[in-house]
């Protein structure tokens, strides 16, 4: 029973890498090939071929050492590089903070 409850997390745990793994491709493929140029990251083709390797090899070779390096590769793309080519490209979903009275300069105060 304990040995199926370990099986179980561990798909789990492979399903989590995979998942990460496929997120990180197509945010990836998404990103324009300039903001990879302007945010000063790697080309966009490395990034590619390193999160479709990783991709591949949880679904085709589940060797985990493999798994492993792919994980921290995604987890760097998602962590230092989706940000970076977000600020560049402008994308942040609408307002990010303040309020609807904010001007360029800051918040209107009324002339207070």
């Amino acid at each position: 029973m304990l040995l199926e409850a370990f099986g179980s997390f561990l798909q789990l745990l492979y399903l989590a890498m995979l998942v990460l793994a496929v997120v990180a491709l197509v945010f990836a493929v998404t990103a324009r090939e300039d903001a990879y140029r302007a945010a000063d990251k790697q080309k966009k083709s490395f990034w590619l071929i390193i999160l479709g390797i990783t991709v591949f090899v949880n679904l085709v070779i589940p060797i985990l050492f493999l798994q492993i390096a792919g994980v921290i590769a995604s987890i760097v793309f998602m962590v230092d590089v989706k940000p970076a080519l977000k600020a560049v490209s402008g994308g942040g979903g609408g307002r990010r903070g303040g309020s609807s009275s904010d001007g360029p300069y800051g918040p209107y105060n009324g002339g207070l």
